[in-house]
């Protein structure tokens, strides 16, 4: 009886971190159209997943690393760079559709290439890998030329929110693993220091002269608002576990192709739900930027394996990083 448990508990898993991660963006695009206020979101979204994983804490559903400033110090990069990936994606969704988005993070595979091979002084790519980076570069340029809302402002959030999740995704992630800290860890340093820090975002871009300005209009927000903003914070922490525990459920590989699938989903249900998407042609090259990236994950996983049968060594390696990585899953979809 043990095994079918451990079966539908994975399945379960992997179908509640399909759902939440394909949903994520629509969500919160839906919740920043509704909602206008971005850094206000996003701190509400940082305040519910630190405050729940306190409570449930406390309840005994889950343990996390205990709040030690030495520990949060040498956090404090990280949670400074993912509070950047955070806050251009929200101001990306909020300025352009969840297909521009997806082109944009699906093109991070470039720069992480290129800075591997760069600053990391690692082999360069194999051929069949550029070969996947030039797919998904064709993918999107095809699709920025063909994007009848392009403007300067969208563009430019793209390109910040780019380099951020880029900068995370090579060097912070390494830097955090250094510091024992647990799943939960992760979740509760990085919301708790973010929302440490949003008031002074507040105060750098001006929305809290908005936020002002909206309660001395004592403007009333509509129940769909307040829905939007809910399912955003609910969502936010609910990608955060099943993330997790999906990732420590499954092979690395299995992980990465239920990753890709949500791509696909999402284009899927933000086509049926309503006319915030692309061109014809639009979602056509986003198709091509993504089967880019089914590419380059199997080239990369190739390699990887190879690597793995010649060095035991590596493979504990790898072991113990796929236990690690993917600490803040709210912003990798």
């Amino acid at each position: 009886m043990v095994a079918p448990k451990q079966h539908y508990t994975t399945t379960s898993l992997v179908i509640g971190y399909a759902l939440c991660s394909s949903l994520l963006s629509i969500i919160n695009k839906f919740a920043i159209t509704n909602f206008n206020y971005p850094g206000l979101l996003t701190t509400l979204q940082y305040l519910t997943s630190a405050l729940a994983v306190r409570v449930l804490s406390k309840l005994g559903f889950l343990t996390h690393d205990p709040f030690v400033f030495e520990t949060a110090n040498k956090f404090l990069p990280a949670a400074f760079i993912f509070y950047l990936a955070i806050f251009t994606n929200t101001n990306l969704l909020r300025h352009a559709n969840v297909d521009t988005f997806i082109v944009f993070r699906s093109l991070t595979p470039i720069l992480v290439a290129v800075a591997d091979t760069s600053f990391r002084k690692q082999p360069v790519p194999s051929k069949f890998t550029c070969f996947s980076l030039v797919i998904i570069l064709g993918g999107a340029v095809g699709y920025v030329v063909n994007d009848s809302g392009f403007s300067l402002t969208v563009y430019s959030w793209a390109f910040a929110y780019l380099i951020t999740i880029t900068t995370e995704m090579v060097y912070i992630k390494h830097m955090v693993m250094n510091l024992g800290l647990g799943t939960w860890g992760f979740v509760y340093y990085n919301n708790l220091l973010s929302l440490m820090m949003a008031p002074v975002f507040w105060v750098v871009t001006g929305e809290y002269l908005d936020v002002l300005a909206a309660v001395g209009e004592n403007v009333v927000f509509d129940s769909v608002a307040v829905m939007a903003v809910l399912l955003s914070c609910v969502f936010g922490l609910l990608i955060s576990f099943f993330g997790f525990a999906c990732r420590k459920a499954v092979s690395a590989t299995a992980f990465t192709v239920t990753g890709v699938v949500n791509k696909f989903l999402t284009v899927g249900i933000n086509v049926l739900i309503w006319d915030k998407h692309a061109s014809p042609f639009g979602l056509f090259c986003l198709l091509v930027t993504i089967a880019g990236g089914v590419l380059y994950q199997q080239s990369v996983s190739g390699v990887s394996g190879a690597a793995l049968q010649r060095d035991p060594v590596a493979s504990k390696l790898v072991e113990n990083k796929d236990d690690g990585d993917g600490y803040s899953e709210k912003d990798q979809e």
